[in-house]
């Protein structure tokens, strides 16, 4: 017989910060810096832990020199070449601080990241990305590349649940991703029905990493600032964002003209778009789980990151934080049955 979970389950739009008493004068004064050593790799990162999907819109070596200038993170889409990342290494060394290059779980996958490590040795960072973090063969694929990289720092995912927290935790991941289906190009919900509300899932899934040592991201689901803070604040040590830094100039594709007004593609990394880019299509024994949307052209990154670290401070001042790393435990959620968001993007 099925069981069915009756908690509640809660997403972003569900809840809104309750504001509390706060010494705090101004949003200049809150420091949105956080210092974390990895459980298994033991490095030090400092930095904003905010990250950019490694989507291939997304995770560009463009956004990477950007978003490092901030302190922000990256992980770097896994479409790059040996070469390409030799360049990147070459012209801008500054950023491999704040960088991860990025691999899935099949063999070429490894070896390719094998290649880049070795040409790279300044990259410190691994994002091993698939979509069902569930299956053994992935926990066993991040047993191997601890094995092989025992000093780096890994991220895996994306799971939803403590018990998997746990297990890739324990199988030698330092980060892991949490999200299954939040995203705003992702339609794995709408074709296979499985899924967790985003907030909940990082409030879980929080609690049972940081009882390792180990750290989560909340990866996906945040469509305005707003989202961000409720992310940190239910306990996700870094944000990751996709559909909030697409449109940039700093994303891949071209800008497309429609009536008059400006566009780029933005895709789903299951998307028939990806798929017959990169493998020549969808396989006939699955089915495409992301979507192709046309966002609104936005211009420099920059000021997306201006505006996302100012509604950052501005939260904090509410619940009288005086650091990102006081967020989680000054906040009080409340419970709401509307509340007003415009999409990425809006005005």
């Amino acid at each position: 017989m099925p069981r069915v979970d009756s908690d509640l389950k809660l997403d972003f739009k569900d809840v809104l910060f309750r504001p509390k008493r706060s010494s705090l004068k101004s949003r200049s004064e809150v420091d949105l810096q956080r210092t974390f050593t990895f459980r298994n790799s033991k490095q030090t990162y400092t930095g904003i832990p905010i990250i950019a999907a490694n989507m291939d819109t997304t995770g560009t070596f463009e956004m990477a020199q950007v978003l490092s200038k901030h302190t922000l993170f990256t992980t770097i889409h896994k479409h790059y070449s040996v070469e390409d990342w030799k360049n990147f290494a070459a012209n801008h060394p500054e950023c491999l601080e704040h960088v991860a290059a990025s691999s899935g779980s099949g063999n070429a996958d490894l070896e390719k990241l094998c290649a880049i490590l070795e040409a790279v040795p300044a990259l410190k960072y691994i994002c091993l990305d698939v979509a069902n973090g569930y299956s053994e063969y992935f926990v066993e694929f991040v047993k191997t590349v601890r094995g092989k990289f025992p000093k780096h720092t890994i991220m895996a995912g994306n799971v939803v649940t403590g018990e998997m927290v746990e297990e890739l935790i324990l199988s030698g991941a330092d980060i892991i991703k949490v999200g299954i289906g939040p995203g705003s190009v992702c339609t794995t919900r709408i074709k296979t029905g499985v899924g967790y509300p985003q907030l909940s899932a990082v409030i879980e899934c929080a609690d049972s990493a940081h009882g390792l040592k180990g750290h989560i991201i909340s990866d996906g689901g945040c469509s305005c600032p707003g989202d961000v803070a409720k992310a940190f604040g239910a306990g996700a040590d870094f944000v990751m964002m996709g559909g909030m830094l697409a449109g940039h100039d700093q994303c891949s594709g071209e800008v497309i003209e429609k009536n008059g007004k400006m566009y780029k593609l933005f895709y789903g990394m299951s998307s028939d778009t990806a798929m017959k880019k990169y493998v020549g299509g969808v396989a006939e024994y699955r089915a495409s789980e992301g979507r192709t949307v046309e966002v609104p052209y936005r211009g420099d990154v920059e000021n997306t990151i201006r505006d996302v670290l100012g509604g950052l401070r501005s939260t904090c001042t509410y619940v009288g934080a005086a650091k990102l790393k006081e967020l989680s435990r000054r906040t009080t959620f409340i419970r709401v049955t509307q509340h007003c968001s415009f999409p990425a993007g809006g005005d």
